[in-house]
């Protein structure tokens, strides 16, 4: 099959078009043919060795997590899907190998999610590692009718999706960020206020009894969060592991079908939308890396493969 991989850690330059052989299917697996592959700042990150401390690296590694796609073939006791099912994931695996950056891959069937009937296959494989996060992180606070949420980073990947989630699940949602992406944080139904100091004050004038749930999608705003947070209040981060010194979680996404099969209903809906940034062909994964590293797109980069 062909492919985008690499033999070792490194920056874009270490990206190469191959062919590899196709994945064999382990019983629970479901082998996916992949129409779009999102991408994610984790996938430069690992790329870079980021991970090293925390999985295992089989080379050569096909990068990404994110999919969209068709059922090829199922595994051994897989009885939830069928060949030719529509579907979507986040396929990371318990170690670093075999990507979505192909023709082909295997993800495990709990991982695996029915695509909705109303979302583009761009927009399924935009959907699953940064919905999920914000998805997970928001419902292990117990986010719901009556509760004030602060979003760190609401214009942001994750954060675009915490804030429609929050107000899908009936909070308030008040959003971080800067001046140029306030109109698309009121859009998806926060109320913005703008990053720098002074932040704490912004936010209580908005709720000054405090926020009973804050989502920390972007770090270094513990501070903030202290002192902005309800008595009462919980909150996590995805970006800062000192949170659990202050009563919050520390989070890393989970990939869970259940979860990614939740959102879709959500965009079934109507209360979940997934934009696009930019698509690239397979062939320009280095392109859209690059982009991603910028760090200013308003949207997700999907590979069409």
């Amino acid at each position: 099959m062909r492919a985008i991989a690499y033999e070792r850690y490194g920056g874009t330059e270490v990206l190469t078009e191959t062919r590899l052989p196709l994945p064999k299917v382990a019983p629970g697996e479901v082998l996916v043919r992949v129409k779009y592959a999102g991408v994610n700042p984790v996938d430069w990150k690992v790329m870079a060795g980021g991970l090293d401390g925390l999985m295992d690296i089989v080379y050569p590694v096909v990068p990404c997590w994110d999919v969209s796609g068709t059922v090829e073939r199922v595994g051994i006791d897989t009885p939830e899907f069928a060949e030719g099912d529509e579907v979507m994931a986040n396929a990371r695996k318990d170690y670093v190998h075999g990507g979505t950056c192909a023709e082909f891959v295997t993800v495990p069937a709990r991982s695996l999610a029915h695509k909705p009937a109303s979302l583009g296959w761009a927009e399924a494989a935009g959907l699953p590692l940064a919905g999920q996060t914000a998805y997970q992180v928001l419902t292990r606070l117990g986010t719901g009718k009556g509760d004030t949420v602060l979003i760190h980073g609401a214009a942001g990947g994750v954060g675009s999706f915490g804030v429609q989630i929050a107000r899908a699940l009936g909070a308030r949602v008040i959003g971080t960020a800067s001046a140029r992406n306030h109109d698309r944080v009121r859009s998806l139904g926060a109320e913005p206020v703008e990053y720098g100091d002074g932040l704490a004050g912004r936010v209580l004038a908005l709720a000054p009894d405090g926020v009973t749930v804050a989502a920390d999608f972007v770090g270094g705003v513990l501070d903030v969060t202290r002192e902005v947070l309800h008595d009462d209040g919980r909150h996590a981060s995805i970006a800062d592991p000192t949170v659990t010194g202050s009563g919050g979680e520390w989070m890393w996404v989970r990939p869970v079908g259940s979860d990614l099969e939740a959102l879709g209903r959500l965009v079934d809906s109507g209360q979940l939308t997934v934009p696009i940034a930019r698509t690239f062909p397979l062939s320009e994964l280095a392109a859209a890396f690059e982009l991603s590293q910028g760090g200013h797109t308003s949207g997700k980069i999907v590979i069409e493969i």
